[in-house]
């Protein structure tokens, strides 16, 4: 596994975050919500209005935006105007980059899938679409309020909408079966851009499904079934040419998210909207930003004091390591020395000693050199494992 020889760049990145959703989902813990109505134009001058706050304070002064994300919730029941609005007034503050990736969130149902063209106008480069399944009773399990043929209508909108776009499946669902997985992946990269997002299902805290499994409803697949599936995504995915770049994102080289990249390569952005999180320099000094959850508590704190902040606590450098390190062996190129420095002022060297790595390199769960230190396939299967023993 040698190293590259481009150092990959870091990046800055705007997140927006939509928080509402027309239904919720059993699976989901994002912060969504369901509303009867909505003031778009309120909500677009209160986005406007927290993105000049930060702008004013020098928020990413003099950096150059690699990356815009409209994420939910569900950003495609967003008026097109309001992310129009959202981004003209962000090339006012910060410089775009001129590959700069604009990425929005959408369902396929149909009414959705119909705003695809007006938000390319806006500006929005790439979508993102829920599809999850293209088997109806996959679907209804789900929760999700689309059908099959929504589905695969949306992608074609897409792909004639933006030069780019991306779908997620979940998988590792109660009873699937190898052959059915594989099945639903062939499906899958015959409608397939450049990048796939393929997640096992995970039972989160405070959701239907975890109602469901305490109630003995739901009995979650065992973990070496889960294993197996993920390893049969690896195979198929490395021969169609979109292999994993992190644990369940896929792309063609040149195909990956650049916006989920600044989260995996530490760099900075900055969280707007309800429940938004960031990472920010002020001056020398990183922050972490968390704006207020609650959709109305957010948009009145927006309109009284200008921003929606409910936290903003210092990183020290230790903690950013323990981030940096988290979140780069997710990716198979791994942690580069260099952004390990440039993201936290420590010494990968020192951060990790060689000593401490050096067995998990002899069982095949690590790769390091000079320029980094990555986790193979092996590892990355491991990762809590694995990180449990670089961080001890």
């Amino acid at each position: 596994m040698p190293a590259s020889a481009e150092i990959p760049r870091r990046g800055f990145g705007l997140y927006i975050h939509w928080p509402f959703c027309v239904s919720k989902c059993p699976y989901c813990d994002f912060n969504s919500h369901v509303r009867e109505r909505v003031d778009a134009a309120r909500w677009q001058a209160a986005y406007l209005r927290e993105m000049a706050h930060y702008a004013e304070a020098g928020i990413g002064l003099g950096e150059t935006v690699t990356s815009v994300f409209f994420g939910g919730g569900t950003p495609s029941l967003m008026p097109p105007d309001t992310a129009a609005a959202i981004l003209e007034a962000a090339r006012t503050y910060w410089r775009f980059s001129d590959d700069v990736e604009i990425t929005l969130e959408a369902n396929p149902n149909s009414a959705e899938a119909g705003k695809f063209a007006a938000f390319a106008q806006a500006g929005v480069n790439r979508l993102s679409i829920g599809v999850q399944s293209f088997d109806a009773d996959v679907l209804k399990f789900l929760g999700r309020a689309h059908d099959a043929g929504e589905a695969r209508a949306a992608i074609a909108a897409a792909a004639k909408a933006v030069p780019r776009y991306s779908f997620d499946l979940i998988y590792a669902r109660p009873g699937q079966t190898a052959e059915q997985w594989r099945n639903e992946l062939r499906a899958a990269l015959a409608l397939a851009g450049d990048h796939l997002s393929l997640y096992t299902l995970t039972i989160e805290p405070n959701t239907g499904f975890a109602g469901a499994v305490a109630r003995g409803a739901l009995h979650p697949m065992p973990s070496d079934d889960q294993a197996a599936l993920y390893d049969l995504t690896q195979e198929i995915l490395d021969d169609a040419g979109l292999p994993a770049y992190e644990i369940s994102n896929h792309a063609k080289p040149g195909g990956e998210s650049r916006h989920n990249l600044v989260y995996w390569r530490s760099g900075e952005y900055l969280g707007l909207g309800p429940g938004a999180h960031g990472r920010i320099l002020r001056g020398d000094a990183w922050q972490a930003t968390q704006t207020r959850r609650k959709p109305e508590v957010w948009l009145e704190q927006v309109e009284t004091q200008g921003h929606g902040r409910e936290s903003e606590t210092p990183v020290a450098s230790a903690e950013r390591a323990e981030e940096a390190l988290m979140m780069g062996l997710r990716l198979a190129e791994g942690v580069y020395a260099s952004n390990f420095r440039a993201a936290t002022g420590l010494d990968l060297d020192v951060f990790v000693p060689r000593a401490r790595s050096a067995p998990l390199e002899a069982a095949g769960l690590l790769y390091r050199d000079n320029a980094r230190i990555t986790a193979t396939r092996e590892g990355r299967a491991v990762l809590d494992g694995l990180l449990a023993r670089l961080l001890a």
